[in-house]
């Protein structure tokens, strides 16, 4: 063999062995997927949740061999429970070109980055973030494993009027787009009804410590029940000056009032009795997958989780995987259109999932919960 047939050859076996080497880095690179959650800040309790609940997903995607010959990895966007922060961190999440994201707690935190998704063709999937508006921009990449807000003001309307017997119903919010959503899809029902009034609705500003001002005004109105809709940071002070006034009347939460972080702040002897109107928490689940994600949790961090929300970015990340897998790709319009058209009835931990051509998980199931004297939370019977 001649000097330069030979130096051909070994220029060619060179490149075939850096051509085989880049296929197998290939193969081998991660497939990311965004967690955008309030990880610092007044919601951290619940961002924490969440990044522990879509570990335990990923451990066991990547136990069983990845996705698509693939490990997982998850890219975690810290948006502090801030809509400016969540705008940042959308960005750096199509910079660091993600597959899909899940994302967020809050409503109001949630819309400048599902705004920037869908400009760059991103699919998003939110499992806390439950305003009616969210689903109305026309979005095609917007999905949430959560439900929407009109269900569960539905569903307070008949409670208090048939389970609390109240015709006086005072509605306080907090003017983000979670909280006067809620608001206004109970007013709506209890007004539509006529089996109770609305005779206090006002809103709070959040982050503010001292509401007196505004119980005074609302207990002045004989209230038969107190629903608040915003967040359990304000919900914990707002039952504690509530019985400082000696307003009586039960207190309902929404379903981001009432948690753990919410009996810290009331005081357990203040909490108790407190009711919550929410999806039902994972514990309170019968399908085996809730049962054997509980289990786990369990076993890692010494308790369940406290709130619904981190077990439905579980389960928002287990739709986007079981979407790749089930379409070998992760381009996003193909990720797309298979969950608005052929995902159905996916076995969740929270139940079976499909989404209605906006986005939304159809089907809704809401309970009335009571916080009991050891802390605990108990379906209302």
């Amino acid at each position: 063999m001649s000097g330069s047939r030979s130096a051909r050859l070994l220029v060619s076996l060179a490149l075939l062995a850096l051509l085989s080497m880049a296929q197998f880095a290939r193969a081998a690179e991660p497939i990311r997927i965004g967690l955008q959650a309030p990880i610092t800040g007044p919601w951290a309790y619940e961002g924490e949740m969440a990044r522990n609940s879509v570990q335990i997903v990923a451990d066991e995607i990547n136990k069983a061999g990845g996705l698509l010959g693939r490990p997982v990895e998850i890219v975690l966007g810290d948006d502090q429970g801030q809509p400016q922060q969540s705008a940042l961190v959308a960005q750096r999440m199509i910079s660091e070109k993600v597959v899909a994201v899940v994302g967020t707690y809050g409503s109001s935190v949630n819309d400048p980055a599902a705004a920037i998704y869908e400009r760059n063709k991103l699919v998003n999937i939110a499992y806390g973030s439950t305003a009616e508006s969210l689903t109305t921009h026309g979005r095609k990449y917007f999905f949430r494993t959560c439900f929407r807000d009109d269900r569960q003001g539905e569903f307070f309307a008949n409670f208090a009027a048939d389970t609390l017997k109240a015709k006086r119903i005072a509605i306080i919010h907090d003017n983000t787009t979670f909280g006067k959503g809620l608001a206004e899809a109970a007013r709506r029902p209890i007004l539509a009804q006529g089996k109770a009034e609305v005779v206090f609705y006002d809103a709070i500003t959040p982050g503010e410590r001292d509401f007196t001002a505004i119980l005074g005004r609302m207990g002045r109105t004989n209230p038969d029940v107190v629903y608040f809709t915003g967040y359990y940071s304000e919900a914990g002070l707002i039952i504690r000056q509530m019985r400082t006034l000696g307003i009586k009347a039960p207190f309902v939460g929404g379903n981001a009032a009432v948690n753990d972080e919410f009996i810290k702040i009331a005081g357990i002897d203040i909490a108790k009795g407190a009711l919550m109107t929410q999806e039902p928490l994972p514990t309170d689940l019968d399908y085996p997958e809730s049962k054997a994600f509980v289990a786990e949790y369990v076993r890692r961090h010494g308790e369940a989780p406290s709130s619904p929300w981190p077990v439905y970015a579980a389960d928002a990340f287990k739709v986007i995987c079981a979407a790749i897998e089930a379409t070998k790709s992760t381009n996003s319009d193909v990720l797309m259109n298979y969950l608005h058209n052929n995902l159905k009835d996916y076995p969740g931990i929270t139940g079976p999932i499909s989404f209605d051509a906006v986005g939304d998980r159809e089907g809704a199931i809401y309970l009335a919960y009571e916080v009991f004297g050891e802390g605990d939370f108990r379906p209302r019977r």
